[in-house]
């Protein structure tokens, strides 16, 4: 099953909602929160997919996995300098495609995306206390750059160097 992953359009707003409200129900299931609901119903959505923030993995015509990239987070990134990074969030899969093969793919891409824009680091956040997240990431090739707190959270902080390919003669 070959994988497609696209900017998400505004007609697909409901799909991009769905896929993070899938993800956000399974993980309070197990005990951990992650998103409140009303953070992603399509409202709240809308404005970031207008902006061309997210982004779908494909599988074939269904929607099986979601990202936000973004060139800025003074939220969780107040420190950094403008242009040096693209910022990960809201990366989920739906549960019929959980394994880790579509989230994956969506960090290679996100990784190849950062590189063709040029800039030198691919950041997330995560909290400090899901150790196995944090695994997932590390395993990737992503290093811990340190810790924020955020008041009622503390987020660990992680970079991927990018890379941009010489251009060929």
């Amino acid at each position: 099953m070959g994988l497609e992953i696209r900017r998400a359009i505004a007609g697909e707003v409901n799909l991009v909602s769905e896929i993070l409200t899938e993800a956000a129900q399974w993980l309070r299931g197990c005990g951990m929160t992650l998103w409140q609901p009303e953070q992603l119903t399509p409202e709240q959505t809308a404005p970031d997919v207008a902006a061309g923030n997210f982004f779908l993995a494909w599988s074939g015509p269904a929607a099986v996995g979601t990202m936000r990239l973004t060139p800025s987070d003074p939220r969780f990134w107040p420190d950094a300098l403008p242009g040096e990074a693209l910022y990960l969030h809201r990366l989920a899969v739906r549960r019929a495609n959980a394994g880790g093969r579509v989230s994956s793919a969506l960090l290679r891409w996100a990784v190849a995306h950062a590189t063709a824009e040029g800039v030198a680091f691919l950041r997330l956040d995560c909290d400090r206390e899901r150790p196995r997240l944090r695994e997932v990431y590390e395993r990737f090739g992503f290093s811990f750059h340190s810790e924020r707190d955020m008041g009622t959270i503390v987020v660990a902080r992680y970079q991927l160097r990018c890379t941009p390919t010489p251009a060929a003669s």
